[in-house]
């Protein structure tokens, strides 16, 4: 099957982000829809992809060799928002941090973002397993592995070329 230049850039996405769900590629992809980013896929992207025992989105093997890209590599691949979130949440022995307290240490830095965003990248990275939720009144998050342990690549951001 040939791809598009879009379709491949797409695929890279999906290799890159996995596991992932509709709504992260929904907003990288600027569709309008989770049903977009499902008819996307299973149209254009259909022998490349599929769910985990989680619903979550991953690539195939032959997809991460399509775009050329390691999978078994010891780098974590992440927007900018999500690396920001790694450089400043709390480590695995400390206090678990809120989403809102997440959200004013980012902005204290400088980080343009709100609190659903911040949400969203927390709830991303606990799916890669690098964010731990400890449940209190309101879920609070640190993160799950040593901070050094975390080789962090920053993705560019759709346009940012």
């Amino acid at each position: 099957m040939t791809l598009s230049e879009e379709a491949k850039s797409r695929l890279t996405d999906l290799v890159t982000l996995q596991p992932t769900k509709n709504k992260e590629l929904l907003d990288r992809w600027g569709l309008e829809s989770g049903s977009e980013v499902h008819q996307y896929l299973e149209s254009e992207l259909k022998e490349y992809y599929y769910r985990d025992e989680n619903s979550l989105i991953r690539a195939t093997p032959e997809a991460a060799e399509l775009v050329g890209i390691d999978t078994g590599a010891d780098v974590l691949r992440v927007p900018k928002l999500q690396a920001e979130i790694i450089h400043t949440l709390a480590g695995p022995e400390d206090d678990p941090q809120s989403v809102v307290s997440v959200l004013h240490e980012l902005e204290a830095d400088g980080v343009e973002t709100d609190v659903d965003a911040v949400r969203s990248a927390l709830r991303s990275l606990e799916d890669k397993g690098i964010v731990a939720v400890v449940r209190r009144t309101v879920p609070t998050f640190r993160l799950a592995l040593d901070r050094d342990s975390i080789n962090v690549e920053v993705l560019e951001e759709p346009g940012d070329a």
